[in-house]
């Protein structure tokens, strides 16, 4: 590895990690922020009517959310949102009424007024204002940015999965709770373009303004909900995909049309890959669009951001080291592979946030297979195992709004490169991929239940797998002897009760073997040569 090479991918694992280092001591705002509180668990979201109006030369926002919900259960007048500083809560306010509001520090209590009746929808306005926070190094770093294209027009995005959507504006900002479907309408100086999530419906101009009215019939995760900002211009095409026409919309800056429809030739390359393995594109009712910003990119709902440069690689660079990674622009394939991984099936906990990054990060190898080969996803996928730290677990605490190690991205995805290798049968993998984007369709769920589902299609007990690889940071050693009549083997370094199935190379034939932590011999009929392990197995052999 070039030192340069090296550094860049030191650095965008350090990247990846930084934003979920955090001591072990939790606050009552990360209980407020990452619990399910009696504030929220009362009532389920059900529609957000946002609106935003947008300064670009005092960095300021205004606007309000009106939110639909449903009471579950009676006995309730308290109903917790959220909101950062520095932005600040104007007034609440339901069936014509101001409410009260007592806040403590991000968590804001609505004071209810109404009657509250079970399974009877209501409404509730927030208007809010503020400067919201400049994002240091978006994506990871969180909040708006404001930044000129190269003509001096505003290009400004959103970016806030880690800090959360209550950076901006005010919402229920947990996972568990996604909200069934969206309108934003953004208004903007006249000559500029405000791009969002779903569907365009119109567009409302004034002397001095325009309102894009957008619309969202699918749920969608808070996180996911953007603000695109720019001199737009707009291209098209139809995808035609397992469920019919699909709407593929483009939306770059006006100087980078012409580079912009020959990179994103990619993005029908990535449906019918990702289509292949994990079924249906989730959102067809709101279209798929990639939309250019001014910082690296993010998954949001059917509005992936981009600005990789229109290069291949992880900016023109491959962070698998295998030649690989330069055959596809990072950004495309690996922001819109969370359109299955995180926007259709979402974590209901950020402690579980490898659900969204380890499929993903796998589903970079899986565009490969699909479009080069089996091998060369297998190269990939192996060449990224270079960027795992094993710092710590790759699932978080929970309730405490705790992500775990950036592990989750490429340990996560070399975990479920190792699954399919156990499985042995690649009808059997896909099946389980496209399933769980079918069975878990539109839902948040826990990486338990995800666990057990790989773990019942497969017929094997992996609860000790899932527990040594995502619960804990150390990797299994397979220590072996060569005895009078054959190979004793057993696993150290791991957790009580680990075992796993896996392919021991002994000489040119593979011996499929269920090592313990207990020395188990396997018979052979010669003394072996040469005993390997292939480097699919996320294992370290070592002979005792």
């Amino acid at each position: 590895m070039t030192n340069k090479l090296h550094l860049i991918v030191v650095s965008f694992v350090l990247i990846m990690s930084c934003s979920s280092l955090s001591a072990q001591k939790f606050s009552r705002q990360d209980s407020l922020r990452g619990g399910l509180t009696p504030q929220r668990i009362w009532w389920d979201l059900n529609h957000y009517d946002l609106k935003v109006a947008v300064d670009p030369e005092k960095r300021y926002i205004k606007g309000s959310n009106t939110i639909t919900y449903t009471p579950l259960k009676k006995g309730q007048n308290e109903l917790q949102l959220d909101l950062q500083a520095p932005m600040t809560i104007v007034q609440a306010s339901q069936s014509g009424s101001t409410l009260k509001v007592r806040s403590e520090g991000s968590a804001h209590f609505i004071q209810l007024e109404s009657p509250i009746v079970v399974g009877t929808p209501s409404q509730l306005t927030i208007s809010f204002e503020g400067a919201p926070r400049v994002a240091q190094n978006a994506p990871w770093d969180g909040g708006w940015v404001w930044k000129k294209d190269q003509n001096g027009n505003p290009f400004i995005a959103t970016a806030n999965q880690g800090i959360g959507s209550s950076v901006w504006w005010p919402n229920k900002d947990h996972p568990a709770d996604e909200v069934d479907s969206l309108a934003i309408s953004i208004s903007v100086p006249k000559d500029l373009t405000a791009v969002s999530n779903g569907r365009l419906t119109t567009v409302e101009t004034t002397a001095t303004t325009k309102t894009y009215h957008w619309k969202v019939v699918n749920p969608i995760n808070n996180y996911g909900v953007n603000i695109n900002i720019g001199d737009y211009v707009h291209f098209d095409e139809i995808y035609k995909g397992e469920k019919g026409a699909l709407d593929m919309d483009y939306w770059v800056l006006r100087d980078d049309l012409a580079k912009a429809q020959k990179q994103f030739a990619q993005a029908p390359m990535m449906m019918a890959a990702f289509e292949h393995w994990f079924g249906p594109y989730p959102f067809y009712e709101d279209s798929f669009k990639l939309v250019q910003v001014p910082y690296l990119g993010m998954e949001h709902q059917s509005s992936v951001t981009y600005g990789n440069q229109f290069k291949n690689g992880y900016l023109g660079r491959d962070l698998s080291r295998s030649g690989w990674g330069l055959k596809f622009d990072f950004i495309i394939i690996h922001e819109a592979g969370h359109e299955w991984f995180a926007n259709n099936i979402t974590n209901n906990d950020v402690a579980d946030m490898w659900i969204h990054e380890g499929f993903t990060a796998y589903s970079e190898g899986l565009y490969l297979d699909y479009h080069y080969g089996k091998q060369a996803a297998r190269e990939y996928v192996l060449g990224t195992r270079a960027m795992v730290q094993n710092d710590r677990p790759v699932i978080g605490q929970y309730k405490v709004n705790h992500r775990g190690s950036g592990d989750m991205y490429y340990k996560g995805a070399n975990i479920l490169h190792m699954l399919r290798t156990i499985a042995q049968d690649d009808k059997v993998w896909r099946s389980i991929l496209r399933g769980l984007n079918k069975d878990f369709y539109h839902q948040t769920v826990s990486s338990q239940r995800v666990e057990d589902y790989i773990a019942a299609a497969l017929g094997l007990d992996l609860s000790p797998f899932f527990d040594q690889y995502l619960r804990t940071n150390k990797i299994p050693t397979l220590e072996y002897r060569l005895t009078k009549n054959g190979i004793a083997h057993r696993f150290t370094n791991v957790i009580p009760n680990f075992t796993m199935p896996l392919d021991l190379r002994i000489d040119k034939k593979n011996y499929r073997i269920t090592p313990t932590s207990q020395w188990q011999v396997t018979p052979l009929d010669q003394k072996p040569k040469k005993v390997s392990l292939p480097a699919d197995y996320y294992v370290t052999l070592s002979k005792g």
